[in-house]
């Protein structure tokens, strides 16, 4: 079968550039990478067939800079783009220009992007659909205004940018004391993230799961949806932890969400791969939150429960093909999970902890999976995020895929940078995690998780160095007072050593 596309261009950097290299190089597609002054040495840079620069180290410089990507695709000669996730991924004027330059965006509609891009909209357009959105506010004028909608819903209620994602321009107000404040400081990071400052209200709804289905769709009129994902282990709305299926959602509810997704794709006119986010609240209700015009970081435990490839239905969508199963054949399979291995350190509110990778050792055996975009001497840039890679693990069922996930996590070695390794061995051990009862304040709940602990391989290491130094000590010793041989000393040391290691 022929290439859909001769040449494509992916516009993007780290663990999901080289995801999106690999699809295409599957699919006989040649590849165009771009890169900053800081990713010169990327491992994305190197999986691509051809490599061009774009700018200095900011992404406002670099990775943002829209005519400079569609330039290079037309020098390269690269008949599509991908943007991954993050940077220009959700931006309609990208997949404007690329539409106005005669390049194929591989993702959804600048019409479908504007739709659901704005929060307030999109909320506007799920309820002309029937489908329940959060009780919440139009954009809000000013602090009164704010007051005026808070005392309407009830508190606690929360402040959200609605041109927002990640969790900035949001804040959760408890009364209305502290209202005008953080209406102040979501604004106000609003403007300086989005470069719009507009918030709006919605209901805080208490100890809810971040449940979000994922959904396909053609330029045919073929839609269909791929199950959820459980995405509740976050700091500061930022996710940790995913998996597939969720825990807390039987077959009769899948459906049923799924449905709610599949009707909400069709709403805006979605075409691609895309994500409906719901919030389920301690009584069982879904509200709709969102919907990511995107590919999502976690799209991996997905692949590996239904035995879909995304990213090539994403470029095969693009080309102009057709789905080509049935809701009736998307049928799940087992359990995933999906640890986000980040170069922060989770005992300090985990602060970036950028530097260079002195050695990497990644995980293999069945079932396990390692999207990675680093490698050992690679300096972690300062300017992006400081997602190094993705550990997904499959089992045939939960506690199959969690015991997997901690056996694969022991054999992750990242020398020279703090990660999150040690915090998800703990997570995966932990009794609420494999009891499933999470909510999107797991975290606060459970602060030993975050609490500074040791590395059993650390502590190994340690020992180990302690018995080479001993043993060099000894051999000084002895023959400086004339003892044994420094080929016995040599010896010695060797056998120190290894009984160090053991213990």
């Amino acid at each position: 079968m022929a290439a859909p596309f001769e040449k494509l261009l992916v516009a993007n950097r780290g663990e999901i550039a080289v995801r999106v290299i690999r699809a295409c190089h599957e699919m006989g597609i040649r590849t165009v990478a771009v890169y900053s002054e800081a990713d010169r040495d990327a491992l994305h840079v190197r999986y691509a067939h051809e490599a061009y620069p774009i700018g200095p180290p900011p992404s406002s410089q670099s990775y943002l800079r829209i005519d400079t990507i569609v330039d290079v695709a037309r020098r390269s000669g690269a008949r599509a783009i991908h943007p991954g996730y993050g940077f220009l991924s959700e931006n309609p004027a990208f997949a404007r220009a690329c539409r106005d330059a005669g390049i194929v965006f591989v993702g959804p509609t600048p019409e479908a992007m504007d739709a659901m891009g704005d929060k307030v909209r999109s909320r506007e357009l799920m309820t002309a659909a029937g489908i329940a959105v959060v009780p919440g506010s139009p954009p809000l004028s000013d602090a009164d205004d704010a007051r005026r909608h808070a005392k309407r819903i009830g508190y606690p209620v929360l402040l959200k940018a609605s041109a927002g994602g990640g969790g900035r321009g949001m804040r959760v107000v408890r009364d209305a004391a502290v209202l005008p404040t953080l209406f102040d400081q979501a604004r106000g990071e609003a403007r300086s993230a989005f470069g719009d400052d507009t918030v709006f209200l919605e209901k805080f709804v208490e100890r809810p799961r971040h449940i979000e289905v994922q959904v396909l769709a053609d330029g045919h009129g073929g839609c269909l949806h791929l199950g959820e994902r459980e995405c509740s282990i976050q700091r500061r709305h930022q996710k940790l932890i995913e998996e597939a299926p969720s825990p807390a959602i039987d077959a009769a509810t899948r459906e049923r969400i799924g449905a709610m997704a599949v009707a909400a794709a069709k709403a805006c006119g979605y075409v691609s791969a895309g994500t409906v986010e719901m919030l389920r609240g301690a009584d069982g209700s879904f509200y709709f939150m969102e919907m990511n015009t995107r590919l999502q970081v976690e799209h991996p435990v997905t692949e590996a429960v239904y035995g879909v490839d995304l990213v090539r239905a994403m470029i095969e969508i693009a080309a102009g093909g057709r789905l080509p199963w049935t809701q009736e054949q998307i049928v799940p399979r087992g359990h995933a999970i999906e640890c986000r291995i980040i170069a922060e350190d989770p005992s300090r509110g985990f602060v970036p902890a950028p530097g260079t990778i002195r050695a990497l050792r990644a995980p293999g055996g069945p079932g396990v999976r390692y999207d990675g975009g680093v490698y050992a001497g690679f300096t972690i840039p300062v300017h992006y995020d400081p997602l190094l890679a993705k550990l997904i693990a499959w089992g045939e069922n939960r506690r199959e895929a969690a015991a997997r996930m901690a056996r694969a996590l022991d054999e992750l070695r990242v020398d020279g940078v703090k990660t999150s390794i040690a915090f998800h061995r703990r997570v995966m051990g932990h009794p609420a995690f494999l009891a499933g009862d999470l909510h999107t304040g797991f975290l606060a709940e459970h602060p030993e998780l975050t609490a500074r602990g040791t590395d059993p391989w650390l502590d190994e290491v340690a020992v180990l160095a302690a018995g080479v130094a001993h043993f060099r000590r000894m051999e000084q010793l002895s023959l400086r007072a004339g003892g044994p041989s420094a080929s016995r000393g040599r010896s010695d040391w060797k056998r120190g050593a290894r009984a160090g290691w053991r213990r």
